[in-house]
């Protein structure tokens, strides 16, 4: 993942609720499964196991924060279940179609949470954030990114 790619998902996720959150996880998820197979395309072995490994991680984190009390949760777990088994034949196969299935049988649930997103209107997770205006100025190919606020306390005074 590129560091451009980590700066934006930092910076949705600073201003994100609990909708918005799963559907950026499953931005981060299909980023290090497409690292994948361009990593298999380019025939680095290394790079091909660690995209894998981190969209690994993701998995195991949306089936950490599965909410049993719901029904629907226990379908979803044996989703993400037979996903983190199709990355793990990825690996041992050394084949991207896995990931490419992979990203095909999430593509349908990620449809479906970012329709529910956007009937989520709770309030953002994270508080005290600096907020970031984009737009208000631009340069020649590239977009101004200002900082609203940039002397203020985010919620740590030592």
């Amino acid at each position: 993942m590129t560091q451009e790619k980590k700066q934006e998902f930092t910076r949705r996720l600073s201003c994100c609720n609990r909708g918005q959150m799963i559907v950026i996880m499953y931005d981060i998820l299909f980023t290090y499964l497409d690292d994948g197979i361009q990593a298999k395309e380019a025939g680095d072995y290394e790079a091909f196991k660690d995209a894998v490994r981190h969209a690994q991680q993701v998995i195991c984190r949306l089936q950490d924060d599965l909410d049993f009390k719901y029904e629907i949760a226990g379908s979803l777990y044996a989703e993400y279940q037979f996903v983190n088994k199709l990355l793990s034949m990825a690996v041992c196969k050394n084949t991207s179609k896995n990931l490419q299935d992979a990203k095909n049988i999430l593509g349908n649930l990620y449809d479906a949470f970012v329709e529910a997103s956007h009937q989520d209107t709770s309030e953002p997770l994270m508080e005290h954030t600096q907020q970031v205006v984009a737009g208000m100025t631009y340069q020649k190919g590239s977009l101004t990114e200002t900082l609203q606020d940039p002397e203020g306390s985010r919620g740590f005074l030592a």
